[in-house]
């Protein structure tokens, strides 16, 4: 019986502590995202954003669970002082409205709003993951505001691989995890592992990581938190159709970068848009599955500012229309 009462006691002492310690986490989440965005009406609803940097324009496209903090993580993560970086809030994340029946052909034109309200004529653009898919759209649909594309372990199109099904496994897990905050603290601090598989790292490349690349992922977990407020935008991203065949109006000069071991946006997407995006490059590399950017971050560093800066054109030095 005194063994059963200590072990009640015990239990939900255990309870109080992780009930504390979430509560705190948590607030500590809100708390980075609030106050550090700006709020921009466009007939599409509000767009949230974070501007900073001097120099060339970069419109970066956040992945699924980002948002605005995403997009500044992994601008500062590529980029450096010569850089001008406008990070959105995708539909659906934190601040930015969603609305039903939303397309990333809408998000592509949320994003011409927001340059036309920054006065910016011409950007290049900065995409991760399932930013993919909205970025290339709008490289599509306003050829003459893009000097520059870069896909970044990019969602492309839909694929009938054989490991396609495991993806969109994976893919679903992660939404199911992010419909409750509670779900995805527990995830995030007790399974962190097993979210990196899930988020396309191999056992070999999660063991690997030093301890300055360990770091950077762990900053893209975290900056996933509060994930309440990103829900809909990641639940949006499940559903809607991709580009496609649509990639081959794109006339901006493309880099595609995308590891060949990436379980979650797998390599058929690079592939498919070095074959279908006139003129496209394509850098791959051998092993740092989805979390590609921490695993290989110098190097993407050098291949991407020297794209984003060979292209950007005199005129880009210029972030102001005339």
């Amino acid at each position: 019986m005194f063994f059963l009462l200590w072990l009640l006691f015990a239990l939900v002492g255990v309870a109080v502590v992780i009930t504390i310690w979430f509560g705190i986490d948590t607030r500590r989440a809100y708390a980075r995202i609030t106050g550090n965005s700006t709020l921009l009406s466009s007939p599409l609803g509000d767009v949230e954003f974070k501007r900073g940097g001097t120099g060339v324009p970069v419109l970066v496209v956040h992945g699924s669970g980002g948002g605005f903090d995403q997009g500044e993580l992994i601008a500062k993560a590529i980029l450096d002082e010569r850089f001008d970086w406008i990070a959105p809030s995708r539909f659906g994340y934190l601040r930015s409205t969603f609305y039903q029946g939303a397309t990333f052909d809408n998000q592509a034109e949320a994003y011409a709003h927001l340059l036309d309200s920054l006065g910016l004529s011409k950007v290049a653009v900065l995409a991760l993951s399932h930013g993919g898919p909205s970025a290339l759209l709008f490289a599509a649909l306003y050829p003459e505001r893009v000097s520059s594309l870069t896909l970044l372990s990019s969602g492309v199109a839909s694929s009938s691989e054989v490991g396609q099904a495991e993806a969109n496994q994976k893919g679903a897990a992660l939404t199911a995890i992010f419909k409750f905050e509670i779900f995805y603290w527990v995830v995030r601090k007790f399974l962190r592992n097993r979210l990196m598989q899930l988020m396309g790292a191999s056992d070999n490349v999660i063991a690997d990581l030093t301890t300055e690349q360990r770091t950077l992922v762990n900053r893209l977990i975290d900056y996933m938190a509060p994930v309440v407020p990103r829900y809909e935008g990641v639940a949006f991203d499940s559903k809607a159709t991709m580009p496609n065949e649509r990639v081959a109006a794109i006339r901006a000069p493309t880099l595609i970068v995308h590891a060949m071991d990436d379980s979650l946006q797998l390599f058929h997407n690079a592939e498919y848009a070095a074959t279908h995006i006139p003129g496209a490059r394509l850098v791959p590399f051998n092993r740092g599955g989805h979390v590609l950017l921490a695993v290989e971050q110098s190097a993407i560093q050098a291949e991407v500012r020297r794209f984003i800066l060979t292209h950007a054109g005199r005129s880009q030095s210029v972030t102001k229309m005339e």
